[in-house]
């Protein structure tokens, strides 16, 4: 083997990287005059701006000509002027853009980046920097030369940059000793890490294949998945088999591992719950915040149906139909019958559940029970899942609505304000789109209502359930269950004449939609993928605004089944960025992997966060990119909540574009328009909840682009997995019918 060639350059721009595996194709300029030279490789953490020294071959390509490929680089301090003019200006260093990097370099030459690591205080003598200012970039400095150290060291056991920053975030300098010694504390403690990279980092430091460190490591990161997934436990025997799978031990291994884990403080929970179907038993296995919040929701839900107290008892004897005929004038329309046992029941109710699709006049019977509790002088208090959902509630009552998490005031780590032991100030508590509670985020509502409150849960059962774990609208309405519940399902005559409202009820039933003769519902047919997407984006961002006068960006929301594929929400993403905030030399923009960044972009923020915001940016919140500052190497959006949050470069893999998202991820947001690719691409997906939900996000229009053959294996399709939950069976309802049963069992349960 020949010894490596040595190439020392400067790094001016990246043109492809991917962040799985490190793999970056970059220019860089040797200094020697004449053009930019591409260099491929293992360069995952380089910055624009930096000298590198890189260690490889040189050889050549069919199409871009000579070109180095590196093994490895080490970064080394610019030794020219042009070389720390840039290096400083890249935005590497917090507090210096290319504006105050002229100015230093100007001041100090050569000599700059030993005067700002030995004698940052003359930074003063540069005209414009102040104290503060020169403070600022001397902490920036240390930092940076910190996570340098740390990066090297990470480097060397194969992690990229982005989560690099991050494990420096999370342990600052003890990063080195954890990363050695405990490899697996990452995947639980720090986001963006999964099992797969701690496990590569671990037998990077030498840890064995079958150590049980590593297996209790899995089982964990197993059952996280499955929360992912929906679950709120796994059978015993589908968990070991996943591990064994995983990890590659023996099963012996495993079971040892999982009794352990089951005997540890953090470890897991083994239960035994009743099975499918009322089936034999199965030993579900939690994660254990899953197992308490499982048992504190049940708890919660049967004390607040049995306590003796009741905060609202003027309903308990009152003359319905006197009520009811002031409610009618007041509101201008006389309630349905089923509508009236609603509104009955949510005023006399501890715990109610009101649900049906659109068009059957929910909205408008959540407006009769606040307005009668509000006669009475109860405290009424609104919330909804997201910022959309609370919005449109609070236009829809004439009274304020907040997001569940604004309304408990989460903390930072996830604790509530309210709780148990400081309940909600509120006679009646009413949650819209509570389709999309969670088991962890329903148990913490459930818990900050006081006993004697009424807690009515309004939402659609046949939408998707929650993003998180659990299903619990579903498991609340289960058969034999101990909540009372009506569920609408008279269609309003205005609602009749809607086309998306017939649709979706025709798509809920297992019947394809309409799509011709109507003004609001429409399909543009194209039976290849690739020409769907096409299709899609050209009446997103041109076709709809031009024929109806909708904002792209604001009114018009593209639905995708599924990420990725080419009429995925990936590939649609940069396609409507491109035609809706496409590049401009006066905008700043901020390249991350193989995204862009821009001022106007619509983003999505895709963790919950409780550092962020006044109280935690949450999983699905939307907004628009408003600012973005180079030399602060941060950028601000602006949420459907209306409020200002500011993102560090380093907190960008938190963000996603927007122009496009999965239909999972559209829940409780409705928008005035939207465009749903249906294609025969995106087949294992395809499913009538699914169809169903993105039918339903639709205010005004619905336009669906793709194969009739698609549209009718989704109507077709009822979605036969259900969540392992056990919720239902706490809460003392009967077997829950579930898989491909659950059609058949109805009549006879």
């Amino acid at each position: 083997m020949s010894n490596p060639a040595v190439l020392e350059a400067v790094l001016e721009r990246i043109t492809y990287a991917n962040e799985e595996n490190g793999y970056t194709v970059a220019r860089v300029d040797t200094g020697r005059g004449g053009d930019l030279l591409t260099v491929v490789g293992a360069l995952l953490g380089a910055q624009p701006g930096e000298s590198l020294r890189m260690e490889g071959r040189w050889g050549s390509h069919p199409q871009y000509g000579k070109q180095f490929t590196v093994d490895n680089y080490t970064t080394i301090l610019p030794a020219t002027i042009q070389g720390i003019r840039r290096y400083l200006g890249s935005g590497l260093i917090k507090g210096i853009g290319p504006v105050f990097a002229d100015r230093i370099v100007e001041h100090f030459g050569l000599d700059t980046l030993d005067i700002i690591e030995d004698e940052p205080k003359r930074l003063v003598e540069v005209p414009g920097l102040g104290p503060k200012r020169t403070k600022r970039i001397a902490a920036a400095w240390e930092e940076q030369k910190a996570i340098k150290e740390v990066m090297v060291f990470l480097q060397g056991v194969g992690v990229s940059t982005s989560i690099a920053v991050r494990i420096y975030k999370k342990y600052g300098d003890a990063s080195i000793s954890v990363v050695r010694n405990e490899p697996y504390r990452l995947a639980a403690d720090v986001w963006g890490i999964g099992f797969l990279t701690a496990d590569r980092i671990a037998q990077a430091v030498g840890i064995p294949h079958d150590s049980p460190e590593r297996v209790k490591a899995g089982l964990q990161y197993a059952l996280s998945q499955s929360t992912d997934q929906g679950h709120c436990f796994l059978p015993e025997e589908q968990l070991i088999s996943d591990a064994v799978k995983l990890l590659a031990v023996d099963t012996g291994l495993v079971i040892e591992c999982l009794a352990e884990l089951a005997g540890e403080d953090e470890g897991v929970v083994r239960e035994t719950v009743p099975g499918p179907d009322g089936g034999e038993p199965v030993t579900a296995v939690y994660l254990v915040p899953f197992h308490r919040a499982e048992l504190s929701l049940s708890a919660q839900l049967l004390r607040l149906l049995r306590t003796g107290e009741d905060r609202m008892p003027a309903f308990r004897d009152v003359a319905w139909e006197k009520a009811l005929t002031w409610l009618a004038g007041r509101t201008g329309a006389e309630l349905a019958p089923e509508q009236q046992q609603a509104v009955r029941l949510a005023l006399t109710e501890k715990v109610a559940v009101l649900t049906g699709g659109p068009g059957c006049g929910k909205s408008f019977t959540v407006r009769s029970i606040v307005e009668l509790a509000r006669a009475k002088k109860a405290k009424v208090v609104l919330a909804a899942p997201t910022g959309r959902a609370a919005k449109r509630l609070a236009e829809l009552t004439g009274a304020e609505a907040s997001t569940v998490h604004r309304l408990l005031e989460l903390k930072p780590g996830g604790d509530a304000a309210y709780d148990r032991d400081r309940p909600l100030d509120a006679d009646l508590v009413v949650v819209d789109e509570a389709s999309m509670l969670d088991l962890l985020l329903a148990n913490k509502l459930v818990k900050a209502v006081a006993p004697g409150a009424h807690l009515l849960l309004v939402g659609d059962v046949d939408q998707l359930p929650s993003v998180g774990a659990g299903e619990v609208l579903r498991d609340l309405l289960a058969e034999g269950g101990p909540v009372p519940r009506v569920r609408l399902t008279r269609i309003f005559r205005q609602a009749q004449q809607s086309g998306v409202v017939t649709n979706a009820h025709r798509i809920n039933s297992g019947v394809h939609p309409l799509t011709e003769g109507l003004t609001d519902f429409f399909l543009f047919v194209e039976d290849e993928t690739e020409d769907a997407g096409r299709v899609t984006v050209d009446v997103a961002a041109r076709r709809i605004p031009a024929k109806f006068g909708l904002d792209p960006r604001r009114d018009v929301q593209v639905l995708a089944p599924m990420h990725r594929g080419p009429a995925g929400a990936g590939t649609l993403n940069g396609l409507l960025q491109q035609a809706i905030t496409p590049a401009r030399p006066d905008l700043p923009e901020k390249r991350l992997g193989g995204r862009v960044f821009r001022v106007g972009d619509k983003v999505t923020q895709i963790r919950n966060n409780y550092e962020k915001g006044e109280n935690g940016v949450f999983n699905g919140t939307v907004g628009v990119v408003t600012s973005l500052s180079l030399d602060d190497q941060r950028l601000t959006v602006r949420t459907d909540e209306d409020e200002e949050v500011p993102y560090d470069f380093d907190e960008l893999d938190e963000l996603a574009h927007a122009y496009a998202v999965t239909i999972h991820r559209s829940q409780g947001s409705e928008y005035p328009a939207v465009v749903i690719p249906v294609t025969t691409g995106a087949w294992m997906m395809l499913q009538r909840n699914l169809l169903y939900t993105a039918v339903t996000r639709a205010k005004k229009l619905v336009v669906l682009v793709g194969s009739r053959k698609a549209i009718g294996q989704a109507v077709r399709t009822v979605s036969a997995g259900r969540r392992f939950t056990a919720l239902d069976h706490r809460l003392g309802g009967g077997p829950r019918p579930t898989g491909t049963f659950a059609t058949g069992a109805k009549g006879a349960g």
